[in-house]
C-alpha cells in the first residue's frame, strides 16, 4: 500500500462531508461509535488491465488512536496509522514506517484524517470541493480535489453509505480507478480483536 493509497483511505473511512445544505443532513445521519470495525472488499482496477486487482481483510478505526487497516487476501500486512507516523508490518515485522516529522506528507494525510474525526470541516474543505445528496435513509457524496497537489494524484472520488459508509470509488488521476466495499460492521470495544487492541 502506497502512501496515495493510504490517503484515500485516510479521507474516505470517515464520510468527509462538510456543513451546509444537505451535507448539513449527511452529517447528522452518520454515527460516531468510538470503535469501528468490519470487513473491506477492495477491486483496483489498472489501465491498461483487463481484470482488477482484488484484496480483502479487515480494518478497525478508533478515533483517539488511529486505524488499522489488515490485508488478509491474498497476501496478509497490516498498515497501522496514527497522528505521528504511518507504519506497514508483515507480522510482527515492521517493513515501512513514515514519520511525521522526517515526511511533511505524512503530517498533512494524518491531520486531514484526524480533522475528518473532529469535524473541523474548515481544513477539509481547503483540499476538497465536497457535494452530496439524500436518497431515502441513505446517501452520497462526491469529493473534487482543490489542492493542486492532491489533484495529481486523485481525480475524484464518491462515497456512498447510510449510518456508516458502504461504498468507495476512488478514480486516479491517471485513470486507474479503486473500489472499496465496508460490509459487517461492528461498533465498540468489544468489536476488536486482542490482536487488533493490542496493535493500538
Amino acid at each position: 500500500m502506497n502512501r496515495r493509497s493510504v490517503f484515500c483511505i485516510l479521507a474516505l473511512l470517515v464520510a468527509p462531508v462538510a456543513a451546509g445544505g444537505p451535507l448539513e443532513k449527511i452529517q447528522s445521519m452518520l454515527a460516531k461509535p468510538q470503535v469501528l470495525c468490519g470487513r473491506f472488499d477492495q477491486k483496483k482496477q489498472l489501465t491498461g488491465l483487463k481484470k482488477p486487482l482484488s484484496s480483502s481483510g479487515r480494518f478497525c478505526v478508533v478515533p483517539d488512536k488511529g486505524v488499522l487497516w489488515r490485508n488478509l487476501q491474498p497476501f496478509p500486512h497490516t498498515v497501522r496509522l496514527t497522528r505521528d507516523e504511518i507504519v506497514q508490518l508483515h507480522g510482527d515485522r515492521v517493513t515501512t514506517r513514515l514519520d511525521a516529522k522526517q515526511e511533511p506528507t505524512v503530517r498533512m494525510m494524518t491531520n486531514v484524517f484526524f480533522a475528518l474525526l473532529a469535524g473541523d470541516f474548515g481544513q477539509l474543505e481547503k483540499l476538497f470541493e465536497i457535494h452530496g445528496s439524500i436518497h431515502g435513509n441513505g446517501w452520497n457524496a462526491a469529493l473534487k480535489p482543490r489542492d493542486a497537489g492532491l489533484a495529481n494524484a486523485v481525480g475524484s472520488v464518491t462515497i456512498e453509505g447510510a449510518a456508516y459508509v458502504k461504498n468507495i470509488t476512488i478514480t486516479e488521476a491517471n485513470g486507474d480507478r479503486t473500489s472499496i466495499l465496508f460490509s459487517a460492521i461492528q461498533t465498540g470495544y468489544a468489536a476488536m480483536s486482542e490482536d487488533e487492541a493490542a496493535s493500538f
